[in-house]
């Protein structure tokens, strides 16, 4: 747990909320019945819920919004957003083809990656996390591939079809070549990790997912203190990061 030192305030700060990795798909229906549960009986009572990442399995563009998977999801947020609850959506590896039309109905707001937030008085540091796996060569490739502008455009002209089928063959093919890399290769890079902290100068806490490894890490740097934070995925069961006035807890669905 991070604490964030004594507060001798009465008054009731609700706390913010951390995810990502959830990979919703239909194939996985309850993981998105436990997903809309958490949004309804947790996420309400908090002040902001930030989603870092790997909201879906995939997405192909927001001329999928109104997919019977995705308008359950959609509603959910702008209820919550409606009743005062902030809701923020940074690119994952998965759904970085997320963009205006998906946010404007679910009434999300779009995140930079990396952002810097202030948390409580703590300025904390947001990241999916898959920019730190530098190790990673292929991978980072094929990031900078698709994160160009030029290519998405010209993804984004082919037919929804299309492109569902393309991601597809992506998604298998990527499965394949993680089962033949080395664990460590796709962790993150303490170097890229460090040189992230210090172009931020500093923060208390970094906050990512992307490598499903949840964990609380202290690092010592350049004679600073700083909390990494990982998050986990929620292929099994869900799991969120709380943080309030106080502390920082992960916690389980």
């Amino acid at each position: 747990m991070e604490n964030f030192g004594n507060n001798s305030s009465s008054s009731v700060i609700k706390p913010d909320l951390f995810i990502s990795d959830l990979h919703l798909c239909s194939s996985r229906p309850h993981i998105t019945s436990a997903f809309l549960s958490f949004l309804q009986n947790t996420v309400s009572q908090s002040n902001a819920l930030y989603i870092l990442g790997d909201l879906f399995e995939y997405w192909a563009g927001d001329d999928d919004i109104k997919d019977a998977h995705h308008q359950p999801i959609i509603n959910a947020f702008r209820t919550l957003a409606e009743s005062g609850v902030k809701i923020f959506f940074m690119h994952g590896n998965r759904d970085f083809l997320i963009s205006k039309i998906f946010c404007d109905a679910a009434k999300i707001t779009l995140l930079n990656d990396p952002s810097l937030i202030d948390l409580h008085g703590q300025r904390a540091l947001l990241s999916h996390g898959d920019d730190l796996c530098t190790d990673d060569l292929d991978y980072q490739a094929f990031r900078r591939q698709v994160r160009d502008p030029q290519w998405k455009k010209e993804f984004l002209s082919q037919t929804l079809q299309s492109r569902k089928e393309q991601i597809e063959a992506i998604r298998l093919r990527s499965e394949k070549e993680k089962s033949q890399k080395s664990m460590l290769i796709m962790d993150v890079n303490q170097l890229a990790v460090n040189k992230l902290i210090k172009k931020n100068h500093y923060p208390k806490l970094l906050i990512h997912g992307h490598t499903h490894r949840p964990y609380q890490h202290h690092i010592q740097l350049d004679g600073h203190s700083i909390t990494r934070w990982v998050l986990g995925d929620w292929y099994e069961q869900g799991s969120y990061l709380r943080c309030d006035q106080f502390s920082c807890k992960a916690m389980h669905l």
